[in-house]
């Protein structure tokens, strides 16, 4: 058992716990394939192209990965919308631009808020019920998403109510 040990201990050396991707921290413990699909705008169809494009089994660990292998994943992963076709990419025909990219991280965050932002201010269906706070995509309302508290009878609330009163007959009939 103690033979065994050293040697983990000799692999952790070798290990890179992070592996930094724009603006996002990958766990390098985990296999290439789940590390990559932590980042926004990256799934599991992404993280295997990638992983098939650089040559890398999806199934190794990305924090054991050479230096210039994890290099070529990050550069794949940056100019992914170069290397696939154009409909495996998730920002076609931009409004403002006209181009077709794939967003990754805080730029697909920032991007759809944009998107939201524009809808609201051209008062689009869409735009209204982001306004509201209401259900966008045409889900049933009738009985779910409520958000404005208990509907039901709060029975707690009325024994509580019971109690001040009965207390309160008390303290007169005395």
């Amino acid at each position: 058992m103690s033979a065994e040990e050293p040697q983990e201990q000799e692999d952790d050396e070798d290990l890179r716990y992070f592996v930094r991707i724009g603006q996002t921290d990958l766990d390098g413990t985990k296999s290439v394939e789940r590390s990559l699909t932590e980042m926004n705008g990256i799934g599991h169809r992404t993280a295997r192209l990638i992983a098939e494009e650089a040559g890398v089994d999806r199934t190794d660990t990305f924090g054991r990965l050479d230096e210039d292998v994890i290099d070529e994943v990050v550069e794949l992963v940056e100019n992914y919308a170069e290397v696939v076709p154009d409909w495996l990419n998730n920002r076609q025909d931009d409004f403002y631009s006209g181009e077709t990219t794939h967003e990754i991280g805080n730029d697909l965050q920032l991007t759809r808020q944009h998107d939201i932002n524009r809808m609201k201010m051209i008062d689009s269906y869409k735009g209204t019920r982001h306004k509201r706070g209401q259900k966008v995509r045409g889900q049933r309302t009738k009985s779910t998403g409520r958000t404005e508290g208990t509907i039901g009878v709060n029975v707690e609330e009325i024994r509580e109510e019971q109690a001040e009163e009965a207390a309160e007959e008390e303290d007169e009939g005395e």
